[in-house]
């Protein structure tokens, strides 16, 4: 009998027992995640914050104004026919995204300063890529463009993948003298361009082999002819890097960040350098970042057609012409033509 009292009491102790425990395990696991979660909220909050900081410093939603005057050069291309109008303007056309500016800039007479944007920032690729090819300069017939070893300067991207020329495009390779040079402002520009490095290669600008480096080229090019000094042309190509390489670069800054340099204060010319913008230097960096920033397109190596592009999750474009308009995120880079 007293066994028995004793099994009678020793059961609701137990059971007690028993529910304490997963009353217990039942807190932890809903109070306990609750607490971290919010903490990883806020973390991802604050992180997010950075980012759109870094953002504004990389990429100013404003746009940067380039210290070069265009003036009636897109007319000049054209005239050329580097440039054929009309298959260029239907490429955008086709995506509803030929604007008045883009109009003005590929035919107007007396355009001022050009206002890079991430929204035009293909486009103002595409004119510089075409002024870049066609422009008479010694870089494209006696450098690496040229050299035997890599089998004709018209197998290259920079090249083969310019598609909306009239005629053959080495017709206009090089040929065409549409500014001039002095002695000074060629070693500038020869100075410059083995400097800036762009992250779809290793190659330099001084090889422009895709439209990225042929486009910077062109853009040394006009800035040394209008007396713009070396190191506005450093902190110039930056800027202009930063809109067609979006990722990369804002995976730099936040690499330099992370160093404790803010990205007003780095040094274009070291950014610019093979150790940070080549392929290999990039690839190097990224994989010191733990942090990433947020996604961003870019302009890819081909004819980029533009239109507006939606953060943060915007891709790049290929080596090829691209014809934009308004970018899904995420969406896949294109490859070395249309």
């Amino acid at each position: 009998m007293e066994n028995e009292n004793q099994k009678k009491y020793y059961r609701p102790v137990t059971n007690l027992l028993v529910f304490s425990v997963v009353l217990v395990i039942i807190l932890f696991y809903f109070v306990g995640p609750k607490t971290s979660l919010s903490s990883k909220t806020n973390t991802f909050g604050q992180e997010k914050v950075a980012v759109s900081d870094l953002e504004k410093k990389v990429l100013p939603t404003e746009g940067v104004t380039l210290p070069v005057i265009w003036g009636d050069l897109g007319s000049k291309l054209v005239d050329a026919g580097v440039i054929d109008a009309t298959k260029f303007k239907a490429l955008y056309e086709q995506k509803g995204t030929f604007t008045d500016e883009y109009k003005n800039l590929l035919l107007g007479q007396d355009n001022g300063k050009i206002k890079i944007t991430n929204e035009n920032a293909g486009y103002i690729l595409n004119l510089f890529w075409a002024f870049g090819l066609a422009n008479k300069n010694p870089i494209l017939e006696t450098g690496e463009m040229s050299d035997p070893r890599y089998g004709g300067a018209e197998n290259f991207a920079s090249t083969g993948g310019w598609t909306i020329a009239k005629g053959n495009v080495m017709d206009h390779y090089s040929k065409h003298k549409l500014i001039n040079l002095t002695p000074q402002q060629q070693a500038l520009v020869d100075k410059v361009s083995r400097g800036i490095f762009r992250p779809c290669c290793g190659n330099s600008t001084h090889f422009p082999d895709c439209n990225h480096g042929m486009a910077m080229l062109g853009l040394l090019e006009l800035m040394a002819s209008q007396g713009i000094s070396e190191q506005d042309m450093w902190s110039t190509a930056l800027a202009v890097n930063a809109y067609w390489f979006p990722n990369n670069y804002l995976t730099i800054a936040t690499y330099m960040k992370d160093k404790g340099v803010d990205w007003r204060d780095v040094k274009p010319q070291e950014m610019l350098g093979f150790d940070y913008s080549s392929s290999q230097g990039y690839a190097k960096i990224a994989s010191q970042v733990v942090s990433s920033p947020a996604q961003r397109s870019g302009n890819g190596c081909g004819l980029d057609l533009g239109g507006a592009v939606s953060p943060p999750a915007r891709s790049g474009s290929g080596c090829g012409l691209d014809s934009g308009g308004a970018v899904p995120p995420p969406r896949q880079q294109n490859g070395c033509g249309l």
